[in-house]
């Protein structure tokens, strides 16, 4: 696949090299859309690395630091280390995390409205599909 390097050009979604696909599957990962919600309705602007831990239930230090800089490198994320023992890491939105905690707001609209759809097709699917607790 040739993705072009012009600001406009799209990729093709379906090509596991594509950076569209990279990103939305960044974007899809457990953590990520949660880091970014944080970070977003933070009033201070910024969150320290251990509060942040605090703030997403089951998030391991190394899960939470992984996905950190991995959202830092895709530009989403600005990490700011304030020199003192131990140092203090803050994390807040660059102005690109800004635009895509407003396009990740209408999926987690989605998700809020549509839960419990959800849940009463997946509660029949399992119904009908039951073979004695051997669903794959």
């Amino acid at each position: 696949m040739t993705v072009s390097t012009a600001p406009d050009a799209r990729g093709d979604l379906f090509d596991p090299a594509c950076p569209t696909r990279q990103i939305l599957d960044r974007l899809s990962g457990k953590w990520s859309s949660m880091v970014i919600k944080i970070l977003a309705e933070e009033p201070a602007g910024e969150v320290r690395f251990a509060d942040l831990r605090r703030r997403v239930p089951g998030m391991s230090a190394k899960m939470a630091a992984q996905t950190l800089k991995e959202l830092e490198r895709d530009g989403v994320v600005l990490r700011r280390v304030e020199a003192l023992t131990p140092p203090r890491v803050h994390y807040s939105l660059t102005p690109l995390g800004v635009s895509l905690d407003a396009a990740l707001a209408h999926l987690r609209e989605w998700a809020e409205l549509h839960a419990h759809a959800v849940d009463r097709a997946r509660t029949a699917y399992d119904r009908s599909h039951d073979n004695g607790g051997t669903n794959p």
